[in-house]
């Protein structure tokens, strides 16, 4: 396999458009998902557009091992990760005291928080080793404020914004960066499996392969922070906001993802 980029949640929305970029540039893949037959098909339609090698790898990311399956049938296998994706994540909303469970908020902070740190914590050696790799964590607009009605999935894209900056300045020198893709609300699968499609807040979401280039796009050239799919006033009113009064933002959030 060559230039090969693992790449977690594959086929969802801005996972399926990341996957297609990368093929498009001659890239192999080795797709993750927890559905077999969804991968299948992905890479069955894949090839039929791009002579590339493709590899599928069934795993739920909610699972605590998974982490080191995925990394240790990669090593079996002799598969080189150039390029590791972590697109996988997922939100929920509901009150956190009297509509979430403890387990759909472990689950949360499971997927987006200690799956994509453990996958890094081990591709990023065997990438320093050879002097070379990149990282892509998909992160969210989100990890800038805090988000009631969210409030786990909020906290933990800010974690995941703020590990891969650190990695990013660690590794400075070493020929490997990790860069965070930070979109704004997106048209995926995302919006109806967390119950926001009658919220505000996805009123005006956006598609997700603009995002996906640009995050791709980012990704190679080693940048930081990708901020990219805010619509309209949010991306002028979303610099300002740290510097804005908390109690109001608070407020402008949780009225936007109130279920109408």
């Amino acid at each position: 396999m060559k230039h090969t980029a693992l790449l977690t949640g594959s086929y969802g929305g801005l996972g399926s458009c990341l996957a297609d970029i990368h093929a498009k540039n001659g890239g192999d893949l080795i797709l993750v998902g927890r559905s077999m037959d969804k991968l299948i098909q992905q890479k069955k339609e894949l090839k039929e557009k791009y002579p590339i090698q493709i590899e599928c790898i069934e795993a739920d990311l909610s699972k605590e091992n998974v982490p080191e399956e995925i990394y240790n049938e990669c090593k079996k296998n002799n598969w080189q990760v150039d390029i590791l994706i972590n697109n996988a994540g997922f939100g929920g909303q509901g009150d956190f005291t009297r509509e979430r469970s403890m387990e759909q908020d472990i689950q949360i902070m499971r997927v987006n928080m200690e799956t994509p740190t453990r996958l890094m914590k081990l591709f990023l050696p065997d990438m320093v080793k050879r002097g070379s790799g990149k990282v892509l964590n998909v992160s969210s607009t989100a990890a800038n404020m805090p988000g009631p009605l969210q409030a786990v999935y909020y906290a933990t894209k800010a974690y995941l914004t703020s590990v891969s900056n650190a990695i990013w300045r660690e590794l400075k020198g070493t020929g490997v960066t990790v860069t965070a893709l930070m979109p704004g609300a997106m048209q995926t699968g995302f919006i109806q499996a967390g119950g926001l499609a009658k919220t505000d807040l996805f009123a005006h979401a956006v598609e997700p392969l603009a995002v996906a280039l640009a995050g791709y796009n980012g990704m190679l050239k080693g940048k930081l922070n990708v901020i990219s799919g805010l619509p309209g006033i949010q991306s002028v009113a979303y610099p300002l906001m740290p510097l804005m009064p908390k109690a109001p933002i608070l407020d402008f959030i949780y009225d936007q993802q109130k279920q109408k």
